[in-house]
């Protein structure tokens, strides 16, 4: 079992980061906290969760352990797969997971795609007393993240392939990255794909 790969990082998109370990380079599929914790790094050591199929070995990989721990939770909610809790985890750091979560916000949670009425309740209601043991300060969902700098067709084209990949289609990703960059200009990439997750 891996638990982390630790080395240079090679490659990075907002959903995959290869981790080159001695020669040897790991692809690893990451949330937008993950992208937006490592960006800018040589060396990067991520926390890692194996998922062993029949017809695929996949790795998915954390900038923190309470991140992993979360994503591990969010699996043993029926209907929740590891796509969708990379969506979720995407959409809102930990912090504000657990604090959507522990006030019982069902309308935030159902802003995050693939996400229904009743997943979002059967979240709450599995995870409510689980988050309490992890070593986290929730922060209240009434509180929302600020911006910052930088926009160029390059954030537009990087955002735009982020949320395909996610699994949305290419016409509404288009038009609601240039609506938010005409909002925020100087939004950087992982900002707009948190944005853009919440609207389409």
């Amino acid at each position: 079992m891996i638990e982390y790969l630790k080395g240079t990082l090679a490659d990075l998109t907002p959903t995959l980061a290869v981790v080159d370990c001695h020669g040897v380079g790991y692809g690893v599929n990451i949330s937008l906290y993950t992208y937006a914790a490592i960006q800018g790094k040589q060396e990067v050591k991520l926390f890692i969760y194996e998922a062993v199929r029949e017809d695929a070995y996949v790795l998915w990989g954390f900038a923190t352990k309470v991140e992993r721990e979360l994503f591990l939770l969010l699996l043993t909610v029926s209907g929740i797969g590891a796509g969708i809790a990379r969506v979720i985890l995407s959409a809102m750091t930990p912090a504000e997971l657990c604090g959507v979560i522990g006030e019982g916000n069902e309308k935030l949670l159902k802003q995050v795609k693939g996400i229904g009425p009743k997943a979002a309740q059967r979240i709450i209601v599995e995870l409510h007393d689980k988050i309490t043991t992890l070593e986290i300060t929730p922060v209240s969902s009434s509180k929302s993240a600020s911006s910052a700098p930088v926009v160029n067709k390059e954030v537009q084209d990087e955002a735009s392939a982020a949320l395909t990949m996610l699994g949305f289609s290419p016409a509404p990703v288009h038009k609601v990255v240039l609506q938010i960059l005409k909002e925020e200009p100087d939004a950087p990439v992982e900002r707009v794909i948190k944005l853009a997750l919440k609207m389409l």
